[in-house]
């Protein structure tokens, strides 16, 4: 039981730390949170319910660890392929599109839910 414990404790540590590197040395990722938080603030100003809340926030999740995946490619490719290549263009490239997804994701929500506040659509 105690080393069980001792991996959740430093499995956290790491994820911390990678938390730690993503938002400082990643502009995209500072706003994303800034979006997010703003996210926030547009549905208390909406008057949504908690579960547009918890629908944003898995979002929110997801986005953040897509923007983790997308920077580990990035320094992948760095590392592997310093030079330009057609590998390192066609993984950076993957990389984004899968963050604009979740972006976009992210976006198709909140108009959803602003048209069904509206009374435009019915969510």
């Amino acid at each position: 039981m105690l080393k069980a414990f001792r991996h959740v404790v430093h499995a956290a540590g790491y994820s911390l730390a990678g938390f730690r590197h993503l938002f400082q040395s990643e502009l995209a990722a500072r706003i994303e949170a800034g979006a997010g938080l703003l996210s926030v603030i547009w549905l208390i100003l909406l008057g949504r319910p908690v579960r547009d809340y918890v629908i944003l926030a898995i979002i929110f999740c997801a986005l953040i660890s897509v923007e983790a995946l997308n920077t580990a490619v990035e320094r992948i490719v760095d590392r592997l392929s310093p030079e330009l290549s057609d590998f390192g263009k066609a993984a950076k490239d993957l990389g984004s599109a899968a963050v604009f997804g979740m972006l976009a994701a992210a976006g198709i929500f909140l108009l959803a839910v602003t048209a069904d506040t509206a009374g435009l659509i019915a969510f």
